[in-house]
C-alpha cells in the first residue's frame, strides 16, 4: 500500500483522522564561543583559550601536547566548537591514530565490498576536504587523537605538505596515490575552511619523536596540570567534592607532581593531570575521601607504578603519603 493509499484507507474509519505527513526537524544548531568552553568547566584563563583560537585560525593546524590528565581531549573539541562559532557536530570528524592506521584508511584507498571485491573508498580526511570544499564558507575541523602514536608522515602521506598554511590553493594541488573512484586523477588540495587540531601525550616512553615536517606545519601548545582557583570551584559546585577537603586534595596532588617535575628520571611532561581529580559525575555527600582514595589506589598508584618501574619503594611511598590520614 502506497503512502496516499494508506492516507485515503485511514480517512475512511469513522472518526478517525489521518495523522499529517511529519517531517523530523533537525536538531537546532547552538551558537559556541570561547565563554561557553570556559562555562563548561574549562581552567585555563580566557587570555589562553583566545590565543589557542588565535593560532589555529592563522597556522589551520594545532596540536594540544601534555601530561595525561591535562584534558587534551576535552578541549580539542571544544575549540573546534569555537573556531565555527556553533556546535554543529557534523562539521567535526574524530580519528585516533595508532601503529596500524595506515595512509588507505585516513586518505584513500582499496577497501573489500559487500560482494567480496574491492573498491576504491575514500578515508577520513578526504571525505573532511570534499566536505569543506562543497561548503566553502563553512569551517570544518579535523580532531586526531594521540597523533604521535600513528607515523604521520606515512598516514598523511603527499598531504602533509599541503596542510601548510601557506599551502592551501589550488595552485598548490597534488595527484593523490589513488585515482577517483572513475579514474581519473584529479589534483586535490586541502581547502582553507579545513582545520586539523591533534593530541599529544609527551609522557608516553613507547612513542617516537615527531619529525621535523610535520613540527612545521603545526603549532604547538603545552597543557598543563590546572589546580587553583577555577578548579577548585567547579570541583565544589559542579562535582559535589567537599569544600573542607578541597584544599587538601590540591595540597597533596601538588606535593606529587613537585617530586615528579624535579625527578631526573621523569620531569614536568610525566606530572598528574588535573582530570584524575575531577569528578565525571557529582559525589553524594560524605564521598569524597572514598572517592579520592578510590582514584589513588586504581588510577594515580598504578600509573606512579609505571613511572618509578624501577624504584618501586619510591612508587609506594608516593601513593601512601597521597591517602596518608585519609
Amino acid at each position: 500500500m502506497s503512502p496516499e493509499d494508506a492516507h485515503d484507507h485511514a480517512g475512511e474509519q469513522e472518526g478517525d483522522e489521518a495523522p499529517p505527513d511529519t517531517v523530523q526537524a533537525a536538531p537546532p544548531i547552538v551558537p559556541y564561543s570561547v565563554d561557553d568552553i570556559l562555562n563548561d568547566g574549562c581552567f585555563l584563563e580566557r587570555a589562553e583559550l583566545d590565543l589557542l583560537i588565535d593560532r589555529l585560525r592563522a597556522k589551520k593546524n594545532l596540536i594540544l601536547q601534555g601530561p595525561p590528565g591535562t584534558g587534551k581531549t576535552w578541549l580539542a573539541k571544544r575549540l573546534a566548537f569555537a573556531l565555527m562559532g556553533e556546535k554543529d557536530p557534523n562539521r567535526i570528524r574524530a580519528v585516533q591514530f595508532h601503529p596500524n592506521l595506515s595512509y588507505e584508511d585516513f586518505v584513500r584507498g582499496w577497501r573489500p565490498t559487500g560482494d567480496g571485491k574491492l573498491a576504491l573508498a575514500d578515508g577520513v580526511f578526504m571525505e573532511a576536504i570534499i566536505a569543506a570544499r562543497e561548503a566553502p564558507s563553512a569551517k570544518f575541523v579535523v580532531v586526531i587523537e594521540e597523533i604521535n602514536r600513528g607515523n604521520p608522515a606515512q598516514i598523511f602521506g603527499e598531504l602533509l605538505t599541503l596542510l601548510e598554511a601557506g599551502k592551501r590553493t589550488p595552485s598548490e594541488a597534488l595527484e593523490l596515490c589513488y585515482p577517483d573512484a572513475d579514474g581519473k586523477r584529479r589534483p586535490v588540495h586541502i581547502p582553507e575552511n579545513l582545520y586539523v587540531i591533534g593530541t599529544m601525550n609527551i609522557a608516553d616512553r613507547s612513542l617516537a619523536l615527531v619529525d621535523l615536517a610535520l613540527r612545521r606545519r603545526f603549532a604547538f601548545v603545552g597543557l598543563e596540570p590546572r589546580l587553583g582557583t577555577a578548579w577548585r570551584n567547579w570541583v565544589v559546585e559542579a562535582c559535589g567534592v567537599e569544600s573542607a577537603l578541597v584544599a587538601d586534595i590540591e595540597h597533596r596532588i601538588s606535593e606529587l607532581n613537585d617530586k615528579i617535575a624535579t625527578d631526573a628520571r621523569l620531569g614536568k611532561q610525566f606530572q598528574i593531570g588535573h582530570s584524575y581529580v575531577t569528578p565525571a559525575h557529582r559525589l553524594e555527600p560524605g564521598d569524597t575521601r572514598k572517592w579520592f582514595r578510590q582514584v589513588v589506589a586504581t588510577e594515580i598508584g598504578p600509573l606512579l607504578d609505571e613511572y618509578w618501574f624501577d624504584a618501586p619503594a619510591e612508587a609506594e611511598q608516593a601513593t601512601a603519603r597521597l591517602i596518608q590520614g585519609w
